[in-house]
């Protein structure tokens, strides 16, 4: 096929960076979401993008700085004048897609939002018209519940990480809370003999978080080796154990230690990182006792204290969650303020909105069990250091929308694994060096959620936006504001009545027409 008029040059500029990043049009279409005809259509000048947008998603996957931004807008403006309109993109298969997702539910327990439901038309009645021109189709259907209820607060502490280092620094961005794991405060190091207790490194870390202002949620796991002998070890090298003791008043007399010396400096206890077999390989009875017995001791000595139960992974596989669906009918939760669930995509490169048919499952299993607990998300399993680092640009986004999501699904608080580690798909902050984008970007959301209420969650043409566009409605001292993305391309709509500015995670901002139709990208952007 011969090249529209004027489109020569962009393209050859598109194919040299394409070139240069050794990757394949399908490798770059999986980054970029975009299918790999369309990629290989603006490669060869077939076609000229209609947005710069899709533009700029090619070129960051392939590496381009500022400086190729720059020339490469100039070429697209240059070849979008001269190109005649671009022909509709057929369908084309995903990459990786995912499984259909189930249909949607709510949360069963909460009644007065399911009833809210029914008026979701009117609550989404002012939302922008002109939705009509999506840019770049998303590649797969995700499905999520669209709800509308009461303000509620955000927790202060709900934009967590998980600490993976002993330094006791803590990170340099905003956060809302900090959960010491990886951290070389399990129970091994702590008590390494009967009776003798080590507190250093768990002083420097309750030192480090009361100079930054953050609350502290400390995790237990990792039984000594003195105390159980005969158990599996686990992946660490301080000889923890994933077997309960032997002996419970081992526990007991551990955790009425740890409560006593922390004197209040610990603001909420996660009984255990994982029950799931084979992190814990004792009996759901023991770990339902161990559960109690801890809680009853938190409460006596700290009753201002969180208590959180043992958290459970592997929850996209049914063996495990009948794992936790046993410890519910055992009455395991009956001693918490907070249920913990590992909560991540089945791939680190999958977009943080499939995390939508993981929730459901884990509500259906806490239903089964007939209960409703208030849910933390503390994480991924261990498998998270087998999976492969994200591209930088698509982490940060990822990193964001993964609190987002969370927060969708009335997750009291979701703490992101790790901070000050690299071992992971995701790096929001190496100890001892500055912030990556990502961490950065959830720094910026904690300043965007801070004192916010949020009322209500919508995504696709049920809450009148396009098939790729999600967004949450939120208040701050009685002013309204939204938060907007898609989870995979990109769309046009205008931002609505009454916005006046946007607001980007890179801390910037500028003023809008709310008449005006602005691009929504994987990227979320504030709206006020």
């Amino acid at each position: 096929m011969s090249r529209p008029a004027g489109t020569g040059t962009l393209a050859d500029a598109l194919n040299e960076l394409k070139r240069s990043s050794g990757y394949s049009y399908q490798q770059i279409g999986h980054r970029a979401h975009l299918g790999r005809s369309t990629v290989h259509r603006y490669c060869s000048g077939q076609s000229v993008p209609a947005s710069f947008g899709t533009v700029e998603l090619i070129a960051k996957v392939c590496g381009a700085d500022r400086d190729a931004l720059s020339e490469l807008y100039r070429l697209w403006e240059q070849a979008n004048g001269a190109a005649e309109p671009e022909p509709a993109d057929e369908p084309e298969a995903a990459v990786d897609a995912t499984p259909a997702p189930a249909p949607k539910r709510r949360r069963w327990w909460l009644v007065a939002a399911a009833v809210a439901v029914i008026a979701i038309a009117g609550a989404y009645a002012y939302l922008p018209e002109d939705v009509n021109r999506t840019e770049i189709p998303a590649q797969r259907d995700i499905s999520a519940p669209n709800w509308t209820y009461n303000p509620g607060s955000v927790s202060p502490g709900f934009v967590g990480v998980t600490i993976n280092s002993a330094t006791g620094a803590m990170p340099t961005f905003p956060v809302g809370s900090v959960r010491l794991w990886d951290s070389k405060t399990r129970w091994q190091v702590l008590e390494p003999e009967r009776g003798r207790f080590d507190w250093t490194i768990l002083d420097r870390h309750l030192d480090g978080a009361g100079a930054a202002g953050l609350p502290v949620v400390y995790v237990f796991g990792g039984a000594p080796g003195w105390a159980a002998p005969n158990g599996r070890r686990t992946p660490y090298t301080d000889g923890s154990r994933t077997s309960p003791p032997d002996d419970l008043a081992d526990w007991e007399r551990f955790v009425r230690a740890l409560v006593t010396h922390a004197d209040g400096r610990i603001e909420s206890y996660e009984l255990w990182d994982i029950g799931t077999p084979p992190f814990f390989d004792g009996p759901v009875e023991t770990l339902v006792a161990m559960t109690r017995i801890a809680a009853d001791v938190i409460r006596e000595l700290d009753p201002d204290a969180n208590v959180v139960c043992p958290g459970f992974t592997g929850l996209w596989e049914p063996g495990n969650q009948l794992v936790m669906q046993r410890f519910a009918e055992l009455g395991g939760y009956s001693h918490c303020d907070y249920a913990a669930v590992k909560l991540y995509p089945r791939n680190a490169s999958d977009p943080p909105e499939t995390m939508m048919e993981l929730t459901r499952q884990i509500d259906q299993t806490l239903a089964r069990a007939l209960i409703g607990p208030k849910l933390w998300a503390t994480g991924w399993g261990t498998e998270v250091t087998q999976q492969e680092r994200v591209e930088p640009e698509l982490a940060a986004d990822y990193a964001v929308r993964s609190y987002l999501v969370s927060l969708w699904r009335w997750y009291d608080r979701f703490y992101f694994y790790s901070w000050g580690g690299d071992r992971v798909p995701i790096v929001l902050q190496t100890n001892g060096f500055q912030p990556t984008k990502a961490g950065r970007f959830v720094g910026e959301l904690t300043r965007w959620l801070t004192d916010a209420k949020i009322d209500s969650c919508g995504h696709g043409p049920e809450a009148g936006l396009p098939d790729n566009v999600w967004q949450c409605r939120f208040t701050r001292q009685g002013k309204p504001f939204v938060i907007r993305w898609t989870h995979e391309g990109t769309a046009r709509m205008t931002p609505g009545p009454g916005t006046t500015l946007v607001r980007r995670l890179d801390g910037t901002s500028a003023p809008v027409d709310p008449r005006e139709p602005m691009e929504i990208t994987g990227r979320p952007v504030l709206l006020a």
